[in-house]
């Protein structure tokens, strides 16, 4: 964990309530793509904790869905707003794990945060990707697939929308099921529902998931996030965001 001061630089709409935050400051204490960081807001007692879409050496850039006063405060602030954040928290996603297991990526809504970063980090480590997945309500919210982001990827993105506007009508588990009948190995962020429905396929024998959870302090001392696993009680914030699929205790 580190503390730093940093520097909003430009904030756009991506539509469907998402916000893309890009912030100018120190963002070596980010190690691992799925890793989150806190953000002080002002008059808020409690930090707000965003995941990390991209980082580099000198900045970083925020997903942030509109959820509330905070997000709200905090998408509307004005360029050039300082910020106090504490970045590298919680344990992200284990690229050397997936090596030779030709992972599919899995986000929902919001949950697509990690997967840009993710999937630059698997190319540099040369872990092969088979596709990604992402679900949304709506093509309103999959219209961040449209930006440059996500276009000069150039993965296959496979998207699901559930009134059917764009892509595969269904959820996320739709388009695994049909279209990736191969698939084995997910890393996957979304809501709760969607991670215990894709770890559910048959076909999914491994992977790693990133859960989403109200946090507190957000480094493990308020224990206020855990959720059951088969070592016993773990810390979202902490222990996690991302679990192995054979700890996960649903």
């Amino acid at each position: 964990m580190k503390r730093g001061i940093f520097t909003l630089e430009q904030t756009r709409n991506w539509g469907g309530g998402l916000w893309m935050l890009r912030l100018v400051g120190d963002a070596s204490g980010i190690t691992a793509p799925g890793q989150f960081v806190n953000i002080e807001l002002p008059g808020k007692f409690l930090r707000r904790p965003i995941s990390v879409h991209e980082w580099w050496e000198e900045g970083l850039e925020l997903l942030v869905k509109e959820a509330g006063e905070g997000t709200r405060n905090l998408i509307h602030m004005p360029v050039g707003t300082k910020l106090d954040i504490l970045t590298g928290l919680g344990n992200g996603f284990d690229v050397q794990a997936a090596k030779g297991k030709h992972a599919v990526l899995v986000g929902g809504g919001i949950g697509i945060a990690p997967l840009y970063g993710l999937a630059r980090c698997m190319e540099e480590a040369g872990v092969g990707i088979r596709a990604i997945v992402v679900g949304f309500a709506s093509e309103e919210q999959a219209r961040i697939l449209y930006t440059g982001d996500w276009v000069i990827m150039g993965y296959r993105v496979l998207v699901a929308t559930e009134d059917g506007s764009l892509g595969t009508k269904g959820l996320v588990t739709d388009v695994l099921e049909k279209m990736l009948p191969d698939c084995h190995y997910v890393m996957a962020c979304g809501p709760a529902p969607m991670l215990k429905a894709v770890c559910d396929l048959p076909q999914i024998t491994g992977g790693q998931f990133s859960f989403e959870a109200r946090m507190a302090c957000g480094f493990g001392a308020c224990v206020g996030c855990s959720i059951p696993t088969k070592n016993g009680p773990r810390r979202v914030c902490k222990d996690g965001p991302v679990f192995r699929k054979e700890e996960i205790v649903w």
